[in-house]
């Protein structure tokens, strides 16, 4: 049976204050703590039903982590989703360590991203599109929110983010490089040339898109053509179609 201390600790890390002076946060489901334990993250415990041990008993054998058995209701009780059937981990926050794009590299930047799936849901486009890097800005949503955490599917394991104030990134990081940015009004995204030498791609804010601040620094401004009526798209949606389209680019020039 759990400790209430236990489950105090866990309920705490639902809440961005708590997670950061603890430096941990949540992962749940099966698919998303097999990630994590196959990656670099330290992981202080993980809570897992008898069938979710039984099942995947060569794999936790492998791990030093600390594997403690909890009932089906214990876990929907301490989680924050109910189709949770299986595990929940606890792992340590990693530093927020400086990130850039290097030599031929594309890196996404995300300008006042506020919703926690849309966040996760880029994670993941991110991890399918090869990209690796991701520059936020400090008012982005946190990256280890459950439900940012939930949507990444895991994606997190593999994506790095950097938090930092984008203007002055970008006016120290981005001098030479090539900055496009998803606008409304811009260049044809089927015409547009992606640079070769690689360089950052900016999505804004759900409702305001890219601000003005950060809209000094970008160099191309690129639009996905309109042929229905919608008013815009899902910033996540956004991001694969301009994602979609690079790799496309990429790899019609590297069969030249």
């Amino acid at each position: 049976m759990l400790s209430k201390n236990r489950i105090k600790y866990i309920n705490s890390l639902k809440i961005k204050k708590y997670r950061q002076l603890s430096q941990a946060f949540i992962v749940e489901g099966t698919k998303s703590v097999l990630e994590l334990l196959d990656s670099d993250f330290t992981v202080e415990f993980v809570l897992a039903t008898t069938e979710f041990q039984q099942k995947y008993s060569t794999i936790s054998s492998q791990h030093k982590t600390l594997f403690e058995t909890v009932t089906l209701q214990e876990l929907q009780g301490l989680g924050s989703f109910q189709t949770n059937d299986s595990c929940l981990a606890v792992a340590k926050t990693k530093q927020n360590d400086f990130l850039c794009a290097e030599n031929n590299e594309y890196v996404l930047v995300l300008d006042d991203v506020s919703d926690p799936g849309n966040l996760g849901t880029i994670i993941r486009i991110a991890d399918w599109y090869g990209i690796k890097k991701i520059i936020c800005s400090e008012t982005t949503t946190d990256l280890y929110n459950p439900k940012v955490i939930a949507a990444s599917k895991g994606s997190f394991t593999r994506v790095d983010l950097f938090y930092t104030c984008l203007p002055v990134y970008l006016a120290e990081n981005a001098k030479s490089a090539m900055v496009g940015g998803a606008f409304l009004g811009g260049e044809s995204l089927y015409d547009f040339s992606f640079s070769s030498k690689g360089g950052y791609i900016v999505m804004g804010n759900e409702s305001n898109g890219v601000g003005a601040e950060v809209e000094a620094f970008v160099t191309h401004r690129i639009t996905i053509p309109r042929f229905g009526e919608a008013e815009s798209l899902n910033v996540g949606i956004a991001t694969a179609v301009i994602l979609d389209n690079m790799r496309r680019q990429m790899g019609a020039e590297l069969k030249a």
